[in-house]
């Protein structure tokens, strides 16, 4: 077998569940072992695909350039991103785009814990692409497809991913079935599409965050 690492799947998640992803770990001692986000519906996330509403970008940095965007869910819920030298493709991205403006961002999560012991969750962007509406919303079904799936996997007594979870955060998965509702209805009031699905969701199951250290 070949020793090259293989690319850690991208989760879809909205920005409501993300945010309480506060929990991270490896897997393994090694020096380079992957980080992962423990979502609260019972996964591990290195990385994150997300599609939303660019609302606002920022240069926070003090020496160099640093940026920040704000990337709304359907649900009004934020995902903040981050980009500095390290990530010179998607500062860039982020410097010239002009909110609002729909986005598709892959990247890995962050945590930074605050001088008051909150822990605020951020996207570190591998890349940030121009996208369009309808991009938008084959996302947000999908992710409202995926979010289901693991909720109806948290109770599998071998789902290790959901028992880490229930530890963590003793998660009330009713208020990410919510999202998905929430999610699907927004679809509806935008093109009349998605009133059955969000009706199937809910049937079949029953804020800013500070700049984490550059570099």
């Amino acid at each position: 077998m070949s020793g090259t690492p293989t690319r850690e799947v991208a989760r879809r998640v909205f920005a409501g569940e993300f945010n309480d992803a506060t929990h991270t770990f490896k897997e393994s001692d090694e020096e380079r072992a992957p980080v992962y986000a423990l979502l609260p519906t019972g996964e591990r996330a290195n990385r994150i695909f997300v599609v939303g509403t660019l609302t606002e970008t920022e240069d926070v940095g003090e020496d160099s350039e640093y940026w920040q965007g704000r990337v709304v869910d359907p649900n009004g819920d934020p995902f903040f991103v981050y980009a500095g030298q390290y990530q010179p493709e998607a500062a860039s991205m982020l410097r010239e785009l002009e909110p609002p403006a729909y986005v598709a961002i892959t990247g890995k999560p962050r945590t930074f814990e605050t001088d008051d012991g909150t822990v605020n969750v951020s996207v570190r962007p591998e890349s940030i692409t121009l996208v369009d509406a309808s991009t938008r919303d084959r996302w947000v079904v999908e992710t409202a497809e995926r979010t289901l799936d693991r909720i109806e996997a948290f109770d599998d007594d071998t789902n290790e991913y959901a028992r880490m979870a229930d530890e963590q955060y003793g998660s009330d998965l009713g208020q990410y079935r919510q999202l998905v509702i929430s999610a699907l209805e927004s679809l509806d009031e935008s093109d009349g599409g998605a009133a059955d699905e969000a009706e199937e969701a809910g049937t079949s199951e029953t804020d800013a965050a500070e700049p984490e250290p550059q570099g």
